[in-house]
């Protein structure tokens, strides 16, 4: 694809609960009205940071329809559609089309599923048949399958794929990656500003949950290649960033989003809130953060 459709910052944003558990869709349409005043140019509905395990199909699928009817056009839309059926991924994916999506970001087969590029590759040809642009996901120490750059290689040549989001956390992989000249998306928070630097396409970011203002900032610096502006807005961002990458990343995005402002409830069980020792940490981490996004 030429024209990258998904450069910038585009949101993993998270799914708000109520107190009973369900999907609080009020809560929904009032963090994306304020994420789109602020400027976010896309969102990923139903991601790995919005619980996507953790929602019945019907809940996905409801998620999805309900998000991209209030961003209506104003962001970028992508949608998580994976599933352990590949029937399921494709079903899930002609759903987004239909609900006015831009693209889909989908796991390859996972929990004991292919692990040789050609099954890799008959699966995301087959997804990719259901009309939208599809981002693949390398997250190999959940999967168990890890994108080389020559299995990008072959997965770019199928029509509609259009990229992979690396969130192996291994700046060194993603940089090989990047050196193929093929779209790679960075989704390893801790390696946001040095992907960029690096030349990544874009950005799925789980953490700007919680510092929308500021991760838009270093986005706009690194695009005007002002490098020492990214890096003070960085110095600011990095603590928090690489405390989430040590463990209980959804979890921490979850608490950190309350203490500045984006609150979307607890996380779903199985998943339980942070203990309070573990939110101070996180609340130290996170330093004028707060005062910075008010």
């Amino acid at each position: 694809m030429p024209n990258f459709p998904f450069p910038g910052l585009n949101l993993a944003i998270t799914t708000p609960f109520d107190a009973q558990g369900r999907i609080d869709f009020d809560r929904l349409e009032a963090n994306i009205e304020r994420y789109l005043a602020l400027g976010v140019p896309g969102f990923v509905l139903s991601s790995g940071t919005g619980m996507h395990v953790y929602l019945s199909k019907e809940e996905s699928k409801a998620l999805v329809e309900r998000g991209a009817k209030i961003i209506n056009g104003r962001a970028k839309v992508i949608a998580q559609t994976s599933a352990l059926l590949s029937d399921d991924v494709v079903e899930r994916t002609r759903h987004a089309a239909d609900c006015g999506a831009d693209g889909v970001m989908v796991l390859p087969p996972f929990f004991e599923g292919p692990t040789d590029d050609q099954g890799i590759i008959d699966f995301y040809t087959e997804v990719a048949q259901a009309g939208l642009p599809v981002i693949g996901y390398n997250v190999p120490q959940a999967v168990g399958v890890a994108v080389t750059p020559s299995l990008l290689k072959e997965l770019c040549a199928i029509p509609n794929f259009c990229a992979i989001k690396d969130s192996s956390g291994d700046l060194g992989k993603q940089a090989s990656l990047i050196r193929t000249g093929l779209p790679v998306m960075n989704g390893a928070d801790q390696l946001v500003p040095y992907a960029l630097y690096a030349g990544c396409s874009g950005l799925i970011w789980g953490g700007a949950n919680f510092a929308p203002r500021t991760c838009l900032a270093l986005v706009a610096a690194a695009a005007d290649r002002k490098w020492d502006e990214a890096r003070e807005i960085w110095s600011a961002l990095e603590p928090v960033m690489s405390l989430l990458w040590e463990g209980d990343y959804v979890q921490s995005v979850y608490a950190a989003a309350e203490l500045t402002g984006y609150g979307a409830g607890s996380p779903r069980r199985p998943l339980r809130s942070l203990s309070g020792d573990r939110i101070e940490v996180l609340r130290a981490a996170l330093g004028d953060l707060a005062a910075r996004e008010s």
